[in-house]
C-alpha cells in the first residue's frame, strides 16, 4: 500500500500523465495554428485532409473512425471544408445515408501546400524525426490501451 507521501507525490500536477498530455496538446495545438492559417484550416480539418490525402472517397463513417470523432462533429467541419471548395459530399445510390467524401482539385492541390508543416514541427520539437516518430507510436499504444 503507498504511504500518505506517496500518495501526495501521486496527485502532483507534474506527476500527471494527464496534464502531461494535455498541456502537450494544447501547445502542439498553438504551433499549428499559424502554419494551418496560411492553409486556410483549422486543426481538426487539417486532421481530416490528412486521412483524406491518404485515402480519398471515405464514407463519413470511416472518416469519423480514423479520427475518433462522431458524426455530430465531424458533420459541421466536413460542411466547412466543402463550403471552401476542397471536399466534395456525395450520398451513395444504394443508400442515401452513406455519404462518401472526395478530395476537390483544391483539396488536392493543398497538400503540396501543406507538405512542410511535418518540417516545421520538427524543427519547433527540437528533436530528431525518428525519436518524435517514436514518441507518436508510444502515444498511440497508450491510446490503444486506455480505449480497449
Amino acid at each position: 500500500m503507498p504511504s500518505a507521501i506517496d500518495s501526495a507525490v501521486a496527485l502532483e500536477l507534474d506527476n500527471q500523465l494527464c496534464f502531461a498530455l494535455y498541456s502537450a496538446s494544447l501547445a502542439m495545438t498553438k504551433l499549428y495554428k499559424p502554419l494551418l492559417a496560411d492553409l486556410g484550416l483549422t486543426y481538426p480539418q487539417y486532421l481530416a485532409m490528412l486521412v483524406l490525402w491518404e485515402r480519398d472517397g471515405l464514407m463519413v463513417s470511416q472518416l469519423g473512425e480514423r479520427l475518433f470523432l462522431d458524426s455530430g462533429t465531424l458533420t459541421p467541419l466536413l460542411k466547412r471544408l466543402e463550403t471552401a471548395g476542397l471536399i466534395a459530399r456525395i450520398r451513395a445510390l444504394d443508400d442515401e445515408r452513406r455519404v462518401h467524401i472526395t478530395l476537390t482539385p483544391a483539396g488536392r492541390k493543398l497538400k503540396s501546400r501543406a507538405a512542410r508543416i511535418p518540417a516545421c514541427i520538427v524543427k519547433a520539437a527540437q528533436r530528431p524525426m525518428p525519436e518524435i516518430v517514436s514518441l507518436t507510436r508510444q502515444i498511440q499504444a497508450l491510446r490503444q490501451r486506455l480505449t480497449a
